[in-house]
């Protein structure tokens, strides 16, 4: 890789803000070779923007969401994949997808982070959302809250957190990652009276990594982990589940923050919004944190090689 590297963009669901936001990069990063991979009639390509072309299998109306497209969005991001895999692409930044109209069409589709684990063949990726210097990191992603308690386990959790400290330390250049981690109960369970997960799973998992090196504080309340002076010094934030660490994490950058993916082969990072399909074709969409990511994937992939 030389120091200007190849990134691939996938604009997501063509009838969505995504392609225009793309569109809309100018020159922006010339420091990189941005490739679009999507249908050049939403995505015409520039003196600053390539495109690898995939075409939609149905005319895209902005704001009218059609079945008929999932497989089109589904295959943009097999192709991102599979140029990163090759090394033509040294990362990918993806737009937001409706994972709605794709399980409409058929296809069993959870998010981005989950397919493209299954696509690459990592065992445990991990969702990490990223604004300014909070960073974010999720033991569970997509299930719902009567699912999370019995999905965090021992193997889990540690998994999770050795990648979590193996990609700070790559992609980051952070020696030795200080990590916080939430409990999974209010209070952090107060000693056993509002659940026993952090004494019985968390705490024990923590006190073994620590004894191999890793830096973790925790289990910790999630109301009060998100405070100034705690969060002094830390390098990321694991929360147990979804609604935990983002809300806060969204509240703080909103817009400008990125959504990046650990644990895969290869260098994924992503807007924090969706879709907006009440926004789209109108010209109004903000780009700040498709820029965000795109910034984010530059800095990685230096990082990375």
């Amino acid at each position: 890789m030389t120091d200007r590297p190849c990134i691939a963009i996938t604009a997501g669901e063509p009838a969505g803000i995504g392609p225009e936001l793309v569109n809309a990069l100018g020159d922006a990063f010339p420091e990189a070779r941005l490739v679009a991979i999507g249908d050049p009639d939403c995505l015409p390509a520039t003196e600053s923007l390539d495109v690898e072309p995939v075409a939609t299998a149905a005319p895209v109306t902005p704001g009218q969401l059609d079945p008929r497209n999932a497989g089109y969005v589904l295959e943009t991001l097999r192709r991102a994949v599979e140029g990163c895999q090759a090394g033509r692409f040294q990362a990918m930044v993806t737009g937001p997808v409706h994972k709605g109209v794709i399980n409409e069409a058929g296809y069993p589709f959870s998010g981005h982070t989950e397919f493209l684990a299954e696509l690459t063949g990592a065992p445990m990726p991990v969702m990490m959302l990223a604004a300014g210097s909070l960073r974010v990191a999720l033991a569970t992603t997509h299930l719902p809250l009567r699912a999370v308690a019995d999905a965090i386990t021992p193997a889990r959790l540690d998994t999770i957190l050795r990648i979590i400290d193996h990609d700070l330390r790559r992609f980051y250049g952070i020696d030795r990652p200080h990590i916080l981690v939430a409990g999974l109960n209010p209070h952090a369970g107060e000693s056993g009276h509002m659940g026993r997960e952090e004494i019985d799973t968390i705490r024990p998992v923590l006190e073994a990594l620590q004894a191999e090196g890793l830096c973790l504080t925790g289990p910790l309340p999630a109301d009060t982990l998100f405070t100034p002076e705690r969060l002094e010094g830390a390098d990321a934030v694991l929360a147990m589940y979804h609604d935990q660490g983002l809300p806060v994490l969204k509240h703080v950058g909103f817009g400008r923050a990125v959504n990046i993916t650990l644990g895969l082969p290869i260098i994924r990072t992503s807007v924090d919004h969706g879709t907006a399909l009440d926004r789209a074709g109108q010209g109004v969409a903000d780009s700040g944190s498709l820029q965000a990511a795109i910034r984010e994937a530059i800095a990685m992939a230096r990082a990375g090689r």
